[in-house]
């Protein structure tokens, strides 16, 4: 592993304890990713994707091993220091969008800005009003998630994923809940934005087409990695 990797995941296991037991779900994985590239994270359902995924994003701590995120050492932060990591270099797209009833698409898309102190003013808004315009929602900005299709709302969530400027975007199976023209369209737009801004890429897929169009595949298998190839 390289000391300039944007992210890097070293010999990470994940176990949890259940009433029949310890249960590992993930084994001694390791890879690293420099600033720009992308990687699908792909297997069968149960194979740790999603807690690997998580664990990336330090939304999770692993039971042993060590992760690095943009310099910083994930291990031992307290949960607000992991926090203040993602959100200054993290964005994330859930495959259920995450989005807040109550609030409009612009006003979702600036919730990372506002939890960022001083950074929720005039530009963060014009900002936010462009991004929305870039993810073709401009016309619906001011319109709530339950006034919105499911691939609209995948849209607020992408554009709210980037208004930090992330340096790394994880996305969770950000095709999953779309039908065929709709998440071409979504696989479009992550891309695109991913290759105006530089961001590294990391995404959760079952989709192999879509896996193919990031640089690298990582597959897991029983929570190990058995494949680690360029595509």
């Amino acid at each position: 592993m390289t000391d300039n990797s944007l992210l890097q995941v070293e010999r990470v296991t994940k176990t949890y304890a259940t009433a029949a037991g310890a249960l590992t779900v993930l084994h001694e994985v390791s890879f690293a990713l420099g600033g720009g590239e992308s990687c699908a994270i792909v297997g069968p359902s149960g194979s740790g994707k999603t807690t690997l995924l998580g664990l990336c994003a330090g939304l999770d701590e692993p039971t042993t091993g060590t992760v690095r995120l943009a310099g910083q050492s994930l291990q031992g932060l307290a949960e607000d220091d992991r926090a203040r990591v993602r959100n200054e270099s993290v964005g994330f797209v859930f495959q259920n969008f995450q989005l807040i009833p109550t609030l409009t698409a612009l006003e979702n898309v600036l919730i990372p800005l506002d939890l960022r102190a001083g950074r929720a003013d005039a530009g963060a808004e014009r900002l936010a009003r462009e991004l929305v315009d870039r993810v073709g929602l401009g016309p619906r900005m001011h319109h709530y998630p339950l006034q919105l299709s499911g691939g609209e709302q995948q849209r607020v969530a992408l554009a709210r994923a980037f208004i930090n400027r992330p340096r790394i975007l994880f996305c969770d199976e950000p095709t999953g809940n779309l039908d065929g023209d709709t998440a071409r369209a979504m696989v479009d737009l992550i891309f695109g934005l991913n290759r105006e801004r530089g961001t590294t890429l990391v995404l959760v897929t079952h989709d192999l087409e879509l896996a193919r169009l990031t640089g690298r595949i990582l597959r897991l298998r029983g929570g190990r990695v058995i494949a680690d190839e360029p595509t």
